[in-house]
């Protein structure tokens, strides 16, 4: 895919114009009033974010003008449906509108089709897990998606398998004040627990040098095997943080056992 293309979809991206924080904000106010113009300027404000986005898909064989256009979609969905009242910068909500829309166009257009009947079950049941999670406070099993829809476990699972897009481990899945979560930060370490390799007396030694917060969340990580965000959700801070002092407190670690 050419990215080193300057003129993408007729436009020249050498020349893309940067809003400022008072002019996304006062632009953002005339949008909510119905305000068009103000709309197209936001739009031709943020489509470096769409630019940035669409580099990660470097390995795809899709044109990156085709792509370029199907990521101004995500940008403009971001945009009607963005709430200033949430405290989130509006890139931060922005990125996975864009990166999402752009996974439909090519599971969509991938030379493997998945057929329509799988489609619909795969989606009733992504509908009906949602449902049940607002109901409920927490993510219901297959089985209980599967009474619910009258649909069984088994093609349940096909069917959430098959439109699903292959991710990396190292694909980012959200940005906060620099610091990017992967894919593979969200994932809990159920092989790597305590007894598998937290046994030296040397290991211990080094965490007990960390201070009491960073210590704790080793402990959740990689004794109990719980995901970033389980961890956060537990001590009060955001899986940004959680990230932050996980990959300080390990460099620390490293620093004493090499020492």
């Amino acid at each position: 895919m050419a990215f080193t293309k300057v003129e993408i979809c007729g436009v020249n991206t050498s020349r893309l114009p940067i809003l400022t924080s008072e002019e996304k904000e006062f632009l953002f106010e005339r949008i909510q009033k119905g305000d068009e113009n103000a709309r197209e300027l936001y739009i031709k404000g943020n489509l470096r974010l769409v630019l940035s986005v669409i580099r990660r898909f470097s390995n795809s064989n899709e044109n990156v003008d085709d792509l370029f256009q199907i990521g101004c979609i995500g940008l403009m969905k971001a945009i009607d449906n963005f709430d200033t009242g949430q405290n989130v910068k509006f890139s931060t909500y922005a990125v996975p509108m864009i990166i999402g829309e752009i996974r439909r166009y090519l599971r969509d257009n991938n030379s493997i089709r998945v057929s329509r009947s799988l489609r619909d079950t795969a989606y009733k049941a992504i509908y009906a897990r949602e449902t049940y999670t607002k109901q409920n406070q927490r993510e219901p099993t297959v089985n209980e998606i599967a009474d619910e829809i009258g649909i069984s476990s088994e093609e349940i699972v096909n069917a959430l398998d098959a439109i699903q897009s292959p991710l990396s481990l190292y694909d980012p899945v959200y940005t906060e004040g620099g610091d990017t979560l992967y894919v593979m930060d969200q994932i809990s370490d159920k092989k790597n627990r305590e007894e598998n390799w937290v046994e030296s007396i040397s290991l211990r030694e080094a965490l007990e040098r960390l201070p009491e917060r960073e210590k704790h969340i080793v402990e959740l990580r990689f004794y109990e095997g719980k995901t970033q965000m389980e961890v956060a959700s537990e001590i009060g801070i955001s899986q940004a943080q959680v990230s932050r002092l996980e990959k300080n407190a390990l460099k620390s670690m490293r620093s004493f056992l090499n020492a």
